[in-house]
């Protein structure tokens, strides 16, 4: 099996790539423009014979012979798609618009990694993939939202004028070891403030809910979707519901008991909760999370100490040589 995995230096990809490799059958392709993925990330798979690294944007065409697509590749952290909202519009239409022509000429098998972000500010709770959504059409975070909303028209047209094959995963929010340090994503920040033993900012006013899935669990997901018969969309998520406050007592406990909390001011367009009704995901993937929020934070911690301690270490050296 020849897969193409997009976006595949990335947080979720790279993992994705692990999994896939340890298939004896597959072959892997990864493409992508390392915006904000990183060659660290396949290091032990750089040299492999099963394996091909691609430095590559999305929208941009590409031509390779492969079985199956993940299509990955787009910036999903509000600082990095909020710093070039019009390439995150392009990567989500254009980048889509170019791996379904590569599915549609060669035959392949397409998955699209959509986001519970699809759904808004949901005035429903929890989300279910029949519910619609409530998004800002042009609000600072609709190039991520509305993009992926074309992208899963785009899938849909695509599957039901050329019979492309599709699946289409709505992924909640995410964490694990390789998250991008000062991403901005909560998880990310509450774990390297506490490291560093800096307040743990949490954004007013605290009670805002997002649910959080362990990378294990969501590779497993997506791979299940992939191989299952069901077009989706599919919530892959774990329902463990947290407020912000919640979080950051809980990093807090866990990896840093002597760091303070604050409130800070909110971002616009924070969503007030987010919790995935994975019903569907139970019945046709035969899935649901395994790690819970206390278990898997500790997972991460010494992939980001280690970061930490490295990142550290390189200024010092910098300053030395001043």
């Amino acid at each position: 099996m020849r897969i193409l995995v997009t976006g595949g230096a990335g947080f979720i990809g790279s993992h994705l790539v692990d999994r896939l490799m340890q298939n004896e059958k597959n072959e892997v392709i990864v493409a992508d423009n390392y915006f904000t993925g990183s060659k660290d990330n396949l290091r032990k798979w750089i040299g492999h014979p099963r394996f091909e690294l691609i430095r590559h944007d999305v929208t941009e065409p590409l031509l390779v012979e492969v079985d199956q697509i993940y299509h990955l590749a787009c910036p999903a952290s509000p600082i990095f798609y909020k710093y070039n909202p019009v390439k995150t519009t392009k990567t989500n239409v254009i980048g889509t618009l170019n791996m379904l022509g590569l599915a549609k000429r060669v035959g392949a098998r397409i998955l699209l990694t959509s986001t519970s972000e699809v759904y808004g500010d949901p005035l429903v709770h929890p989300q279910d993939e029949s519910y619609w959504g409530n998004v800002n059409p042009i609000g600072v975070r609709s190039c991520y939202d509305e993009g992926k909303r074309v992208a899963e028209t785009l899938m849909f047209d695509y599957h039901r004028q050329h019979g492309i094959e599709i699946r289409i995963a709505r992924i909640f929010n995410t964490y694990g070891p390789r998250m991008n340090i000062d991403d901005g994503r909560v998880v990310s920040n509450f774990l390297a403030q506490a490291i560093r033993s800096e307040p743990l900012t949490v954004q007013a006013p605290g009670t805002q809910t997002r649910s959080f899935c362990y990378v294990s669990d969501m590779v497993e997901g997506l791979i299940r979707l992939m191989e299952g018969d069901n077009t989706g969309p599919i919530n892959i998520g774990n329902p463990g519901e947290f407020t912000m406050l919640e979080l950051a007592e809980t990093v807090k406990e866990l990896i840093n008991p002597n760091v303070e909390i604050v409130m800070v001011e909110n971002t616009p367009d924070d969503p007030r909760q987010r919790k995935p009704d994975i019903t569907k995901a139970k019945e046709v993937l035969g899935w649901e999370p395994k790690i819970k929020l206390r278990d898997g934070l500790p997972l991460m911690e010494d992939d980001f100490r280690a970061r930490l301690q490295l990142l550290h270490g390189e200024w010092e050296t910098w300053l030395r040589a001043k």
